[in-house]
């Protein structure tokens, strides 16, 4: 059995990420130490079939109905759980066909997250996220990293976001100065190293989640292919201009959002085109708000994520930041892996007892290492 990075020499680490737009299981494989990334191994993507889809979609509203409160839906819960294993251990196989290279030492799974409660005044955060950790393990037969969120909410964090420290090390891989990473998942959230290496790192607002819950509610697949709906649609400025004074958006940072804290009902009565437009200028100039919150300008912002293949949300982000924007592509990364990578390096930092969230990442009072090592 391959043992866990208990020491500072560098191996190789597995990551998985299942996230909120519930589409796939993303994998990579890459060489680190836990401090710097070295090498970049394989990669896969597990599609969720329909019916997976929707067990982990039950799992995720019925989260929502509980909201910690009375008992839980363990049984929607555990059938997620199961999906979860068997998804993840599909995407393992695929990962691990033809490499050629050393036995994984370590896993990092994130698991699936159904809720999740920033702090707020007189109510503490919470975070739910369903893995079978022993399931897991048992299927993977190497040493797992899991539950990296509970420990920075339990300790006043936001729990979010967690990429950060991964982000950190590409942009110190890419020798890259004031420069800003930026996730588009279901939610956005961005990671900012200033000039004097300080990071800021925080959700910005919705990215494709209420876009791809419209195009789906309306019968148009699981999201906006190619930005095509958008495009032919016009975005409603005067909603816009409604949407962005919402108290969230002059909170100071760090802080983090639930995938729900922005829906599709935002646009409710428009057309679809012009609905899928509105939500995605709303993304857009949300991310422009997070940015303009950052205490220098960064150099140019690297978009990662799903939200980079559309390319309506590409140019309208183009058009409300102040800075050039790329794809992870143009910058010589993997943009459908970063992700999963991270979780590759958060499994090592967590294997070493390392940091995995800070005061300006999460608002955790200090540095704060997290995660369970399943050995």
């Amino acid at each position: 059995m391959n043992t866990a990075i208990s020491d500072s020499e560098p191996k190789w680490a597995a990551g998985f990420m299942s996230g909120t737009s519930l589409d796939a299981v993303d994998a990579a494989l890459i060489l680190t130490d836990g401090i710097d990334v070295l090498e970049f191994g394989p990669v896969a993507e597990r599609k969720y079939t329909a019916e997976e889809r929707k067990i982990l979609q039950v799992a995720t509203d019925a989260a929502r109905a509980w909201n910690w409160t009375g008992p839980p839906p363990e049984d929607a819960f555990e059938e997620a759980r199961k999906v979860i294993t068997w998804t993840h251990a599909s995407a393992w196989g695929q990962l691990l066909s033809g490499w050629l290279g050393p036995d994984p030492a370590l896993v990092g799974v994130h698991g699936q997250t159904v809720l999740h409660r920033r702090p707020v005044p007189g109510c503490p955060g919470a975070t739910l996220q369903l893995i079978d950790a022993a399931a897991m393990r048992e299927v993977l037969e190497v040493p797992l990293a899991y539950d990296f969120r509970s420990a920075d909410v339990a300790a006043g964090g936001q729990g979010a976001p967690l990429a950060p420290a991964y982000h950190a090390a590409l942009l110190e891989h890419l020798g890259e100065g004031a420069a800003c990473m930026l996730n588009l998942g279901g939610v956005a959230n961005i990671t900012a190293k200033l000039s004097d290496g300080t990071l800021f790192a925080f959700d910005t607002g919705p990215a494709n989640g209420p876009i791809d819950e419209w195009v789906e509610r309306h019968g148009h697949g699981t999201h906006d292919a190619g930005g095509g709906l958008a495009l032919a649609g016009k975005a409603d400025e005067d909603l816009l201009a409604r949407l962005l004074q919402r108290d969230w958006f002059r909170e100071p940072a760090p802080k983090s959002l639930d995938r729900y804290d922005f829906t599709a009902a935002m646009v409710e009565g428009m057309s679809l085109e012009d609905g899928a437009a509105t939500l995605t200028e709303f993304s857009a100039r949300a991310v422009a708000m997070g940015v303009a919150l950052l205490p220098e300008v960064p150099s140019q912002v690297i978009a990662c994520g799903g939200g980079r293949h559309n390319p309506a949300l590409m140019d309208a982000l183009a058009r409300a930041l102040p800075c050039p924007v790329y794809s992870a592509e143009g910058a010589g990364l993997r943009g459908d892996s970063i992700e999963a990578e991270a979780f590759a390096f958060l499994a090592a930092r967590t294997a070493r007892g390392l940091p995995i969230s800070w005061p300006g990442t999460t608002g955790v009072p200090e540095p704060m290492t997290g995660g369970v090592l399943l050995a």
